[in-house]
């Protein structure tokens, strides 16, 4: 079985955020399970190819973008870790050798995006046409940027037989909105600019131009998927997703975990495991001298690592932080995003100095750091369609203190201390008094119940969501898609 998958961001060639930890280890996951496996990307500025093994095509690939014609450059390789996939990240240096990959650093988006991951979804279907063998039976795009690919993946090129089409939501807030005049400057197909194509309130929708053609729709959790069928998450789409509802499904991302465990991660002080914890005790004094913190080892250590924007719930940390910040906790915070958030984060970090720490900035390393060092993680969305920090979290023995929603409410189960059960802490209102009912439940059970507190990270330690399974629910929605009789 032959699948291209096509994204704007790939691990360990460009990320942002979870998208990309999710491109960069499924297809592994796949090609493990049989797939023939392709992904493309665009080549960022911030990639270095000889240092990730890639190596450019000598020849050009001819793409055509509302009737201009251009040459795109190639790198192939394959990734990092042996998995058996061919990686093209396609090199048009005016599209993508910029500054961020969506917009300028700290600044709004490019307004041209919409040109841009057009020329990516051309440039995708041109170079597996290209290349023996290399004709896609499923083309499975991620998010709006791949919103192009899947309409011109409509029809064949030559004599080759249009490809079967899997779209995943990661997102549903990003629905890649722009002005008409894309529709004939792009060439996008005119007839499907109508209310029930990707025209949305007089503009184009790149992402629901994925939702509309798509063979099969998927998104991160079963809840989500749910979630974004109702007026309060449907973002204006949640009609076209009921009316859709038979071809859409919720598969929970999973975690790379030759990257993410403790046993072997090469970022910590020192490794340790679920039979041999004590490690992360000295993870978490070296965390607080990493991070300037007073080492405190019984000081409970909290952290969150996460795009510093409203969905991720930072009204509520803001409200809830200065009552928490009287008592004895320490705090990390990681991240960028909402200049507004960056700046209240940094003066209340000033006025607590000894206690909390925030750093404005992508730090791979450090988020490591983090998990393993911190004795609880919060992540307090407004809405989360997957989330992987929790996952990661689990394994880390870092508890997690979530909000019950999209992807948090299926993968952590609430402690209970009559039946001594859980993985986390959750809490269900959207209110700064919830968050902190439910975090001072956790630092109740840190400091008034070591032993349950010991038992509650062995238990999330145990949990499995490696990629195994998630990939084998996606292998067996493409083997539906080719032959319905499955």
């Amino acid at each position: 079985m032959r699948v291209l998958h096509v994204a704007s961001e790939v691990a360990p060639y460009a990320k942002t955020g979870g998208l990309a930890d999710v491109v960069g280890a499924l297809p592994g996951a796949l090609a493990q399970l049989g797939a023939d496996v392709t992904v493309v990307a665009p080549r960022y500025r911030s990639t270095n190819p000889e240092k990730l093994g890639l190596a450019r095509w000598l020849r050009s690939v001819p793409v055509t973008v509302g009737g201009e014609s251009l040459d795109v450059g190639v790198y192939e390789g394959r990734p990092p870790g042996g998995a058996k996939v061919r990686v093209y990240l396609v090199d048009h240096p005016p599209s993508f050798d910029r500054a961020g990959i969506y917009g300028a650093p700290g600044g709004d988006d490019y307004p041209d995006n919409a040109r841009r991951f057009t020329i990516l979804g051309r440039a995708a279907l041109a170079l597996c046409a290209m290349t023996e063998g290399g004709w896609p039976q499923i083309i499975h795009g991620h998010d709006w940027q791949a919103g192009p690919a899947l309409l011109y993946a409509r029809g064949a090129t030559g004599d080759l037989t249009p490809p079967k089409t899997v779209f995943t939501i990661h997102n549903l807030a990003y629905r890649g909105l722009f002005p008409s005049s894309i529709v004939e400057e792009l060439g996008l197909p005119p007839e499907l600019y109508t209310p029930d194509g990707y025209e949305f309130y007089g503009e184009v929708s790149l992402l629901k131009a994925g939702l509309v053609v798509a063979d099969a729709i998927t998104t991160v959790s079963p809840r989500y998927a749910r979630e974004i069928q109702t007026p309060e998450h449907g973002v204006g789409l949640d009609g076209l997703l009921r009316a859709r509802a038979d071809r859409l499904s919720g598969i929970i991302n999973g975690v790379d975990y030759d990257v993410w465990s403790p046993e072997r991660d090469p970022n910590l002080a020192v490794t340790y495991s679920r039979d041999e914890p004590h490690g992360k005790r000295t993870c978490k004094v070296a965390l607080q001298r990493e991070l300037g913190l007073p080492s405190r080892p019984e000081t409970p250590l909290c952290g969150t690592i996460s795009r510093l924007v409203d969905q991720k719930g930072f009204d509520l940390l803001l409200a809830a932080l200065p009552t928490l910040l009287e008592g004895d906790l320490q705090m990390v915070v990681l991240g960028t995003g909402d200049p507004t958030i960056e700046r209240a984060l940094t003066e209340l970090a000033a006025k607590h100095k000894t206690k909390l720490v925030v750093r404005i900035a992508y730090d791979d390393g450090l988020a490591h750091r983090i998990e393993a060092g911190c004795d609880l993680f919060l992540m307090p969305s407004r809405f989360e369609p997957c989330g992987l920090n929790q996952l990661y979290s689990l394994r880390y023995g870092t508890p997690p203190i979530v909000r019950a929603t999209g992807g948090l409410e299926d993968t952590i189960v609430d402690y209970e201390p009559r039946s001594r059960t859980g993985t986390g802490f959750k809490f269900e209102a959207y209110t700064p008094e919830a968050l902190l009912e439910a975090w001072r439940r956790a630092l109740t059970v840190y400091r008034e119940a070591p032993a349950e507190f010991q038992a509650l990270r062995r238990r999330g330690m145990a949990q499995d969501f490696s990629w195994k399974t998630s990939a084998q629910r996606y292998l067996a929605l493409y083997q539906r898609l080719l032959d319905p009789t499955r």
